[in-house]
């Protein structure tokens, strides 16, 4: 198995997965497609979030078949971001890729997103056509605003998987759940800078989505609530040195 000294410059693409089986082996070509050209080593963790539509089994085809290709598997459903920290852990790669399992996201905008990345801690994608109901559209921009009012940010999508990080600076925050949708803005709060670049979003072809407009909001209020005491709480000194 692949230890984090490994392959310090490769990339690990992390892919929370909850029933989505009729899109992994496409995912997956996706993937390889847009990552193989960069000729650097990378390994796709797809973090199996106690499915129970047959996609664990075909993690496990996909596994055999593709080299590039890790299974996680939970032993039932803990949430997503609990499929992001397990596969931030197993990661090898100094550079980790998020994105979802549904094609919504397009793997093509993984380059430009690590070309844009740089020095910086993180590349963030954001939404400029969204492929959504107009309902979901429209509460994503009144939650995306009450988001940054509350928390002082000024992430344009926090909704957006898409992103691009370094691993030593996200290892460094600890998750809590829901905590994912906010990891921009934590890295900020621990000192690192965020980039953001608009990305593609694709219609569903296949699956459902897993995600309502209310099934969410008051859970992402208590998150939002948390995120803002964190940051009127966060410590801020600095050590002066005495005259000699």
């Amino acid at each position: 198995m692949s230890t984090l000294m490994e392959h310090p410059e490769g990339l690990s693409l992390i892919v929370p997965v909850f029933n989505e089986k009729d899109n992994l082996e496409a995912l997956v070509g996706e993937i390889e497609a847009a990552v193989g050209p960069l000729k650097t080593w990378y390994e796709i963790i797809l973090v199996d979030d106690g499915s129970t539509d047959g996609s664990r089994e075909i993690i496990r085809q996909l596994q055999r078949l593709r080299p590039a290709v890790r299974g996680l598997h939970f032993r039932s459903n803990a949430g997503q971001t609990a499929a992001f920290d397990a596969g931030f852990k197993a990661a090898a790669g100094g550079i980790i890729v998020t994105l979802d399992a549904d094609l919504q996201n397009d793997p093509a905008d993984i380059p430009k997103l690590m070309q844009a990345l740089g020095s910086n801690a993180a590349a963030v994608g954001y939404r400029a056509v969204r492929n959504d109901s107009w309902l979901r559209r429209v509460s994503s921009v009144i939650a995306n605003g009450i988001r940054n009012r509350l928390s002082g940010d000024s992430i344009r999508d926090t909704g957006c998987s898409l992103k691009v990080f370094r691993a030593e600076p996200l290892r460094r925050i600890p998750l809590f759940t829901g905590m994912h949708r906010f990891l921009p803005t934590l890295i900020r709060m621990d000192g690192g800078t965020v980039v953001e670049l608009a990305v593609s979003h694709r219609p569903r072809l296949a699956g459902e989505s897993k995600y309502g407009v209310w099934n969410r909001a008051l859970k992402a209020l208590v998150d939002l609530l948390a995120v803002r005491w964190m940051k009127k709480r966060k410590l801020d000194y600095e050590v002066i040195q005495d005259e000699r």
